[in-house]
């Protein structure tokens, strides 16, 4: 009866582990002493520009739009 309940509860965790979609693929960091843009775009074609995040030389941020999982991320030194 334990060995029952045991594989049963194996069964419902990974089942449950598999029916929940991964969260989109995230940026890099920003390097300290850089800005960093990040752009969203609506489809795998990146045709649409959505929205974006910049993270300024000192660290502050700024967003707009939505955020997708088609990204392009760019770095430039302060």
């Amino acid at each position: 009866m334990l060995l029952r309940r045991a594989l049963i509860a194996t069964v419902l965790a990974v089942t449950a582990f598999l029916a929940v979609p991964g969260s989109s693929a995230q940026a890099r960091a920003c390097q300290i002493g850089h800005t960093c843009d990040l752009y969203f775009y609506s489809d795998s074609a990146h045709t649409t520009l959505v929205g974006g995040i910049r993270t300024y030389c000192e660290g502050d941020t700024a967003s707009w739009g939505r955020r997708t999982g088609y990204q392009e991320f760019y770095e430039t030194p302060c």
